[in-house]
């Protein structure tokens, strides 16, 4: 497993503590979905305005939002499967965690789960899919044993 990671922000230290957690959350996907290790994902820290850029660019939304999938889709990758890009805004791990009352461990966690599944194809548009996405993103948060 390769994953890239890139810090842009200063809202929350990105320490070693930090990317292990990442890592294991990004594991805890893949093996639930019963996928070979040999993948690649780039985790990009940022602030709000920055993301804000991201959403506005590629999804033709002018606001902030916590985090966004950028998907790979090519079909030629021979040695890794590249997944993707996941972008996890800092300033919404923090508002959210104490909104939600749990640790910003616990939404940082919580976002890359959502986020990868997001690469593998789940999505929660519609309501069928947004309760297959929703019960996938449970089993893998209470398999990593990081709960609310």
């Amino acid at each position: 497993m390769n994953i890239l990671f890139d810090n842009r922000q200063d809202e929350i230290e990105i320490d070693e503590n930090i990317i292990e957690l990442i890592k294991k959350s990004i594991l805890e996907v893949i093996k639930s979905e019963k996928l070979d290790e040999n993948i690649m994902v780039s985790v990009s820290f940022v602030d709000d305005e920055e993301i804000q850029e991201l959403n506005k660019n590629f999804r033709g939304v002018d606001s902030s939002t916590d985090v966004l999938s950028f998907p790979i889709d090519d079909e030629f990758q021979i040695e890794e499967r590249i997944l993707g890009d996941v972008v996890i805004n800092t300033k919404r791990v923090i508002e959210q965690a104490q909104e939600f009352g749990h640790s910003n461990e616990r939404e940082m966690s919580y976002l890359t789960v959502h986020s990868v599944l997001h690469l593998l194809g789940y999505d929660h548009i519609e309501e069928e899919d947004k309760l297959i996405m929703r019960s996938k993103e449970k089993i893998i948060m209470d398999n990593l044993k990081i709960y609310r």
